[in-house]
């Protein structure tokens, strides 16, 4: 029964229709809440006001139930370790704290601001639920292939933002004291400026600074392109990868092999192995599902592989020493 359950609430598992009808129910769920919050905002409707709270703790009290079960039922997920210690992991794990995050502010409507703002969680929890599905693990695979770049271009970015603000701050603060009071005021501008947003509410009236603010907004047309770019890449180069795949449907038979995984590659990702034995895994078959390998989809035990024939026997001669 546990087991079952377990299975049922399992996220993204396409090969269970009432674990996909689940889904389905808490994403429609998530959605009606999203939508009460935001009607919430509207005096015109206070009218309804009784009707919003019943919907609203309705939907809350199924998110309760699912993060108990999800509790409960933590071992199933974390096999390797003990009860205990799957629950916890579980709670310290982004889908428990989303999760937590989802039910919090419904005890704590009346109370700190803060609380209130936590209602934007369960956004992020309908994210976490499609992210499962290939229509949007596409953009999570590209953002966590390139996050090293990207965090780079950020950071780049952070300190373009940080130096700009104090220049403009020192050449701007004696020409209009009320505006550029602080280096904050100095990094407002230089956000707006950089991303090109440009409010208005902020602008040099010195030469100098009109000089710098002419300089940072070229450098800000080009500081923007950087992360677009990257992320850019990462979907061209999804593409090519399921234009691959889909060429071996016109692919000699001979030309691909099969791979059996063992206890060397279980639990480990695509990456690791393709990089291990220099080779491209095409695609992964577990039991009945065809999954499309990402460079951070976890081997399991038994899964085959479809590899390129050539590297075939480099991989049976390391798996024999």
């Amino acid at each position: 029964m546990k087991e079952k359950i377990f299975n049922i609430i399992q996220i993204g598992d396409k090969s269970n229709r009432i674990s996909r009808s689940f889904d389905f129910f808490i994403t429609i769920t998530i959605i009606c809440n999203i939508i009460v919050t935001f009607m919430e905002t509207f005096s015109q409707l206070s009218a309804f006001s009784t009707l919003f709270t019943v919907v609203e703790y309705l939907t809350v009290s199924i998110f309760c139930i699912e993060y108990i079960l999800r509790i409960w039922t933590a071992n199933y997920l974390y096999p390797e370790v003990s009860s205990g210690h799957a629950r916890l992991k579980f709670l310290c794990s982004f889908d428990g704290v989303v999760d937590l995050l989802t039910i919090i502010p419904a005890f704590f409507l009346s109370g700190f601001v803060i609380f209130r703002m936590l209602r934007v969680a369960r956004i992020f929890h309908l994210f976490r639920l499609n992210a499962k599905y290939d229509s949007f693990n596409v953009i999570t695979t590209v953002l966590y292939e390139k996050r090293n770049q990207i965090i780079s271009s950020v950071f780049i970015v952070l300190i373009l933002m940080l130096a700009s603000s104090l220049c403009m701050y020192s050449v701007e603060h004696n020409a209009q004291p009320t505006v550029f009071r602080n280096a904050f005021s100095g990094i407002w501008w230089s956000m707006s400026t950089l991303l090109t947003v440009g409010y208005g509410d902020i602008y040099p009236i010195t030469t100098f600074g009109r000089i710098m603010a002419i300089c940072i907004a070229y450098l800000g047309v080009g500081v923007v392109a950087i992360p677009t770019g990257i992320i850019s890449a990462g979907f061209v180069e999804q593409y090519q990868r399921k234009s691959s795949l889909s060429n071996l449907k016109n692919a000699d038979i001979k030309e691909i092999a099969e791979v059996f995984i063992d206890k060397r590659y279980a639990g480990h990702t695509v990456e690791e192995m393709e990089e291990a034995q220099q080779i491209t895994i095409f695609l992964v078959l577990r039991d009945d599902l065809s999954v499309l390998p990402q460079k951070n989809t976890i081997l399991k035990l038994n899964d085959i592989v479809i590899i390129p024939r050539t590297r075939c026997f480099i991989i049976v001669l390391c798996n024999a020493q």
